[in-house]
């Protein structure tokens, strides 16, 4: 493969190094790949269908889950069908637009979903401690503010780091990216100059964009553990603390990943590329499988409205015939 090159004359072209695999796995691995996008897809559409269709699971958890699936769905989608496309092709070659949008897309992507992280715990906050107050305080107005919120402020904090990184010179000679998709650490590793002050900002800029939510996010649980220690009964008490489960599930997939690539020591970069790319498919192939299963095995309403879809859907069939 080429090296990509940076330069007035032409475009520059990055070079994707790809998922490596045995040539005996490489099939089989495409296959499992390919199995986790039809998965995540569709599992996060049913979701989100059945939260539409169904008016009991019109409440403000629901409609921030919606989000939620919608964010996992975009950001599998950015990246998954690009690294398939490769690996059938064998050629992994990404123009500047499309090198640039991809790391743009999935650093905003990802930060929407921390943020709106924050915005599920207040919502569990409240239903735990001010459970009186919670419709009146939780409405769809306020749901659609907390979410649209967590889209705008995704989108613009990723800015800076996405436009620092597209202005560094990336020399002819220098290795392709080692990586299946333009994400901003491997990016910076093939860059012919100083990536000091690039990972400087991407420090800085994680703070508001992970650690304040993360922070956030601690903060509500302590509240929602002092209130529950306050119930009257064992019973009330884990009935609280399931309603929250499920999003701490999600939280601790999330931040255990995204922080191990994002906010780790710069030392660690002299890690085998295998490991970072092990890491990328955690967060991006494995977590946004696993959140519609999450939030659906143990939930009694998802699986009555999985039901009533599917008495309809049988209904509507039996009419037609």
């Amino acid at each position: 493969m080429g090296h990509a090159a940076w330069n007035g004359s032409r475009t520059p072209d990055f070079m994707l190094l790809g998922l490596w695999a045995p040539p005996a796995l490489r099939p089989l691995l495409w296959a499992a790949l390919l199995l986790a996008y039809v998965a995540t897809v569709l599992g996060n559409s049913a979701l989100v269908g059945l939260i539409a269709l169904d008016q009991r699971l019109h409440r403000p958890m629901y409609r921030l889950l919606t989000h939620l699936a919608l964010l996992d769905t975009a950001y599998v989608s950015t990246t998954l069908p690009q690294a398939l496309g490769h690996m059938v092709a064998r050629r992994a070659r990404l123009s500047l637009a499309r090198c640039g949008t991809q790391l743009y897309v999935g650093i905003s992507l990802g930060s929407c979903e921390a943020i709106l992280l924050a915005a599920m715990a207040l919502d569990r906050c409240l239903a735990v401690c001010q459970p009186l107050r919670y419709a009146a305080l939780m409405t769809p107005a306020c749901c659609a503010a907390l979410a649209g919120t967590a889209w705008v402020l995704g989108f613009a904090l990723s800015v800076p780091n996405a436009a620092a990184a597209l202005r560094l010179p990336y020399c002819p000679g220098r290795p392709p990216v080692d990586h299946f998709f333009c994400e901003l650490p491997a990016v910076l590793r093939t860059a012919c100059a100083d990536t000091t002050a690039n990972h400087l900002l991407v420090y800085g800029l994680g703070t508001p964009i992970l650690l304040v939510p993360l922070a956030f996010i601690l903060a509500s649980y302590v509240l929602i553990l002092a209130a529950v220690r306050k119930l009257p009964s064992t019973k009330s008490r884990l009935k609280a603390l399931s309603t929250c489960s499920s999003h701490l599930a999600v939280v601790g997939l999330f931040y255990g990943t995204v922080t191990a690539m994002y906010l780790r020591p710069r030392a660690s970069s002299t890690l085998p590329a295998r490991h970072h790319k092990l890491v990328a498919v955690f967060y991006l192939v494995v977590t946004p499988v696993l959140n519609p299963l999450i939030y659906s095995l143990r939930n009694r309403e998802v699986h009555a409205a999985a039901r009533y879809a599917l008495a309809r859907l049988r209904g509507t069939r039996t009419a037609l015939r």
